[in-house]
């Protein structure tokens, strides 16, 4: 199996039938309870088939029991993997999947790399050029924050041009911008942003695994 996965600089729907949203219509919020706490986040509406696809995993039960299998500190919390159930403590995880991936919504630069989104993790352009969500791994962003001169020498070295919204998001909140436009962005944390930060931090093996399982008790579909 082919690891879906995210590095330093480089992280790894058909059939569904989506219905037009208007921005102006309410997002739909999910609750995840974890061993360490309760992560809420939205979905954006402006990327549909992503947001269809996680609301069914959700209320499918998918997501109950797996672990977040991949933690970085200073860039992102990975979770998803189907195969992380149950999973014993050596085994390998990041190549689970669903059987199917999801048609890339990338809107760039309106959703960027900040803390506290979340994404789609995905297999490398070698192999998906076409940059096909994971139907069911995704990653939350913690990153790290960047200085002005920063984002110039990633602007010239990346040949980018940074938004304000950027600039302010990444220099006062902080983010991973060496991905934008590389992955779908579908959703943001709204609370526990603290949850987050803790798993970041957990102790991990050469894996990136938690050495202690970092578990996704359940997830639902809230009123925010």
């Amino acid at each position: 199996m082919r690891r879906i996965l995210l590095t330093w600089m480089l992280i790894g729907v058909c059939g569904l039938i989506v219905s037009p949203l208007t921005a102006q219509e309410k997002e739909t919020v999910v609750l995840m309870d974890t061993s360490m706490g309760k992560i809420k986040v939205k979905l954006f509406n402006d990327t549909p088939l992503h947001r269809d696809n996680f609301i069914k995993q959700v209320n499918d039960k998918v997501y109950d029991g797996l672990l977040f299998h991949r933690v970085i500190r200073h860039f992102m919390i990975q979770g998803g993997d189907p195969n992380s159930k149950d999973a014993p403590t050596d085994a390998k995880l990041g190549d689970g999947d669903l059987g199917y991936t999801i048609p890339a919504e990338i809107v760039y630069p309106k959703y960027f790399h900040k803390r506290g989104m979340l994404c789609a993790a995905r297999t490398s352009d070698e192999e998906n050029p076409e940059k096909a969500s994971s139907a069911s791994q995704f990653y939350i962003v913690t990153g790290k924050h960047l200085t002005e001169m920063e984002l110039d020498k990633l602007e010239k070295n990346e040949n980018k041009t940074f938004t304000p919204e950027q600039r302010q998001g990444y220099m006062l909140e902080g983010g991973t911008p060496h991905l934008d436009g590389q992955y779908t962005i579908f959703g943001e944390v709204i609370s526990g942003m603290k949850v987050v930060d803790k798993i970041q931090v957990v102790d991990i093996n050469v894996e990136s695994r938690p050495l202690k399982d970092v578990v996704i008790k359940s997830a639902k579909v809230v009123e925010k």
